[in-house]
């Protein structure tokens, strides 16, 4: 022992001593070395520490759990922004339920983004989460120009995507690329249903209006290969601008065709300025849209002057999903004012997969894209998802709707359906 080294230990550990000297085998090591000495000291901090772990964990204190963040981008803002925000209060949702789940093994962290459904703003939003690696995957997108433009800066940065709610095909088929996924249907689809549906109903002849977007010359390119393989005739069709107001030159041309419907392809305020324009000029043709106007703000948009209206969608309403009335409850006691809209399951469900891919092979961009790419007949609340080749969704539903009462209401489910009310007839 070194000179002194008795009083030091004395000095020291005062009634630690006592203890330590009663336990053969560290007693050599408490009296050989100022090394050995040190050594006990760091084991007897680990062990106390340690101890204090086991405790904790005994007495129900749960350690932190490591935060992971992901993302939501929609149209916050603008003539869709009811659609939008519906999009972001289901994906918020998803998020909370995960983080109050005991089992999660991750806290979530939500970054949401407002895309305003434009592609500029779409592009910035998209590189700035894109860029940010703690982000791990995002829920993204209502607006196809928004998301067309934006799948080559998730692909360059390898951000995993579930796209929620944009409907062009090239969105998924457009590239190979293995980071853009969808759970919801594309135009195609919808528009091949639209077709059969409106001349099984004995319609003949149409007008078509679109924006001169991607998403309306999409829509149009596939509306009228459908309708004229099931027989319709297209009179005439007019491109129109996305921001126009003024649609007299359209709609007066359109009067003297005469056609049993007209057809518009485009977003709710572009479908509202129409429908209202339609009677103030004397159009009286059944009006016929899709997607991208079913909203509650087309309804108070377009008032009684909505009533009739046909219109397409991806998905069944929401009360008949799989998990849907589940989802409504769990939406409303969650205390949101705003309605989840027509797209607010996909979004809940885009996250909610990006969540279960998180949760099984961990936080890390590659690995989630390839548990995606996997996923085969996997139960969601707008059913089950099988992702093809290329990332879409390849088993989603298209609902037929039509406005009655003030309300979207399931083809099948409305009194027109059943006779008792009559669409417009030539």
């Amino acid at each position: 022992m070194e000179p002194g080294g008795g009083n030091r230990l004395s000095q020291v550990d005062g009634p630690r001593q006592g203890r330590v000297l009663a336990r053969p085998g560290i007693t050599a090591m408490r009296l050989g070395s100022n090394k050995e000495d040190k050594s006990m000291k760091l084991a007897k901090v680990l062990s106390v520490l340690l101890a204090g772990l086991l405790l904790g964990l005994g007495s129900g204190v749960a350690l932190a759990k490591e935060t992971v963040k992901v993302a939501f981008l929609g149209p916050l803002t603008g003539g869709v922004s009811a659609i939008g925000v519906g999009g972001r209060n289901s994906a918020e949702l998803a998020v909370k339920l995960r983080n109050a789940d005991p089992k999660a093994k991750y806290h979530y962290e939500l970054v949401v983004l407002d895309d305003e459904c434009k592609p500029n703003t779409g592009v910035q939003v998209a590189t700035k989460v894109a860029a940010d690696k703690q982000v791990i995957a995002a829920a993204t997108h209502y607006c196809s120009v928004v998301a067309l433009a934006s799948v080559d800066i998730y692909h360059k940065f390898g951000l995993p995507v579930v796209v929620w709610g944009a409907v062009h095909p090239d969105i998924t088929y457009g590239n190979n690329y293995k980071e853009i996924h969808r759970v919801n249907g594309t135009m195609i689809n919808q528009n091949e249903v639209a077709a059969k549906f409106v001349t099984g109903l004995g319609y003949k002849t149409w007008v078509l209006l679109y924006d001169t977007t991607d998403y309306g010359k999409g829509m149009q390119q596939y509306f009228s290969k459908y309708l004229t393989e099931n027989g319709g005739k297209v009179l005439g069709s007019f491109g129109v601008g996305a921001d126009q107001q003024d649609f007299t030159s359209e709609l007066t041309q359109a009067k003297t065709l005469n056609p049993d419907v007209i057809w518009f392809g485009g977003l709710t305020p572009l479908g509202v300025r129409i429908r209202l324009q339609m009677d103030k000029l004397g159009v009286d043709s059944q009006f016929q849209s899709c997607s991208g106007i079913i909203s509650d703000a087309y309804i108070e948009g377009t008032g009684p002057l909505a009533e009739g209206t046909l219109a397409f969608r991806e998905g069944e309403p929401v009360e008949n999903l799989p998990g849907g009335k589940w989802f409504l409850s769990e939406y409303n006691k969650a205390g949101y004012k705003e309605a989840p809209d027509a797209f607010g399951p996909f979004a809940f469900a885009g996250m909610n997969m990006i969540l279960d891919a998180i949760e099984a092979v961990g936080p890390k961009r590659q690995a989630v894209v390839k548990w995606m790419g996997n996923v085969k007949d996997y139960p969601t609340i707008v059913g089950p998802v099988t992702f093809d080749d290329h990332g879409q969704n390849i088993s989603p539903a298209i609902t037929k709707y039509v406005v009655q009462d003030g309300k979207w209401v399931p083809w099948q489910d409305s009194e027109y359906a059943s006779g008792k009310r009559q669409l417009k007839r030539r």
